[in-house]
């Protein structure tokens, strides 16, 4: 039996949530629980809270698997799939690859993570008719947050913190029903409770900047603070989200007469409105016109916005370039926003056409001749031939093969699995990888099929291709540069 009276700790997630409209009716919340101790808090917590109808809800739990600690990070999905079923509790796990798109989008794991961590919730959410997606973060993970913004450059809105409510795409609501206590008092509820959670071994890794400020930087901070660091830290979040609210309601006010022209690519503000506006309005002001014209906030500094605010003081006709790429020009007393015109590429007269081989057969391209040769698997033998091999000379399986096989350069957005890698990767990050020197990088030769990219010539060959026990033709081609 469940009982009527609630704990403080689960009163203190009760208040969090019901002064806010976000829960006010029978609808399904989505709890997003990777099984540590927070997440596990969070589930068992919210399930009190509907038992005893404190909030009126239906609740699905959603775990996001990164594949990042191969066994650990499928033990902790068994985990969570087992521990809903005992709660009663329809679970829904999903899988992401975080270290291909961190190399694919150049981003750090901890944003790939992330992001994709988002992304896969918001989808979650979605097919389950969920408006909201609760998530363990609490008192330490915001304490985190504002010393990271604060170590990279920041204002009064990276200062909010982590907001504990807060709308992504498809009007999908983020809740952080823990915000309001510590880590300390989610253990002391969890062993009240008798509830177990998982260890992620990563969070030890001070590699990882949110890991270096968790177990060396805050403690360092906390022992020459004579009061509680995060709870400092939690009012002074607090007191930014009222300030950034109040410049919200005043650039709201601002925003329709200020704008004088918007397209999509293009946004044009009134110079001499602007110019009436506080600083800090003129920061928001800037923001909303970089973001509406679909720049990520990431890569915009304190100068930016300086050299923005002194654009907007004259003279006529000055043009400053943006992070995007974007631009800001003055003209006429009016501030122009827009998106920089992609530079034309002019092809190379110097590269050839993609030309078909030969197969059997010889094949001229440019100054190289490649050979192709059909093979019998059976009278083949793989060990001598790559003791034998130089890097101009390489077999494929024929049969794994798709519509004729080109020989070409390099075109934007090659990818390519290596032979002996983990995965396909962009060729200009392996080619980085592996040192190729830039002025052979344009004139390197690609074989590939209708499909796939088997050979950077000369260099690598694909591990899609490669020769296995099944293999019954092989495909040799022989490259000779004149």
């Amino acid at each position: 039996m469940w009982s009527r009276m609630l704990s403080q700790f689960e009163k203190k997630v009760a208040a969090s949530i019901t002064p806010s409209p976000l829960i006010d009716s029978a609808e399904s919340v989505l709890l997003a629980v990777s099984g540590g101790a927070d997440s596990v808090a969070m589930m068992f917590a919210m399930l009190r809270l509907t038992q005893t109808r404190a909030i009126d809800a239906k609740l699905i739990v959603g775990h996001i698997n990164h594949k990042l600690r191969e066994q650990a990070a499928d033990a902790d999905e068994e985990f969570v799939v087992r521990l809903g079923k005992k709660l009663g509790l329809k679970v829904v796990p999903r899988s992401v690859d975080v270290r291909a798109c961190a190399t694919e989008s150049n981003l750090s794991i901890e944003t790939a993570a992330r992001q994709l961590r988002i992304h896969a919730l918001i989808e979650i959410a979605k097919e389950n008719a969920c408006k909201s997606v609760a998530t363990g973060h609490h008192k330490e993970d915001n304490a985190e947050t504002m010393i990271h913004r604060l170590l990279r450059g920041t204002g009064f809105r990276g200062l909010a913190g982590i907001w504990p409510n807060k709308s992504f795409e498809d009007n999908v609501t983020f809740l952080r029903p823990l915000l309001c206590v510590t880590r300390a008092r989610i253990i002391e509820y969890c062993r009240a409770n008798d509830l177990d959670w998982r260890e992620d071994h990563t969070n030890q890794d001070i590699s990882y900047t949110r890991n270096y400020i968790r177990h060396l930087l805050l403690p360092h901070l906390q022992n020459a603070c004579s009061g509680s660091l995060v709870a400092e830290l939690a009012q002074l979040s607090q007191n930014c989200r009222r300030l950034h609210r109040r410049v919200c309601r005043n650039v709201e006010k601002v925003w329709p007469v200020v704008v004088s022209t918007s397209k999509p690519d293009k946004i044009t503000l009134d110079g001499k409105i602007f110019r009436a506006q506080t600083q800090i309005i003129q920061a928001e002001l800037v923001r909303r016109t970089l973001v509406a014209l679909g720049s990520g906030e990431r890569y915009f500094k304190d100068l930016h916005y300086r050299n923005i605010f002194a654009l907007a003081q004259g003279p006529n006709g000055k043009r400053i370039e943006l992070p995007g790429p974007f631009l800001a020009e003055a003209e006429y007393d009016k501030i122009i926003f827009h998106r920089a015109p992609k530079p034309k590429k002019v092809p190379d007269p110097f590269l050839s056409a993609p030309t078909a081989l030969e197969i059997p057969g010889r094949t001229q391209f440019e100054d190289c001749t490649l050979k192709a040769t059909i093979l019998d698997a059976k009278d083949c033998e793989l060990a001598g031939f790559k003791a034998a091999k130089d890097k101009n000379v390489e077999w494929f399986d024929y049969d794994k093969l798709a519509g004729p096989v080109l020989v070409r350069h390099r075109q934007a957005g090659d990818t390519f699995w290596p032979l002996g890698g983990e995965g396909a990767k962009k060729i200009g990050k392996f080619l980085t990888a592996q040192k190729v020197p830039h002025g052979l990088r344009q004139r390197l030769l690609i074989i590939a099929d209708s499909e796939k990219i088997i050979w950077l010539a000369a260099l690598r060959a694909s591990e899609i291709t490669k020769i296995t026990g099944q293999t019954q033709r092989i495909l040799q081609l022989r490259l000779w540069p004149e």
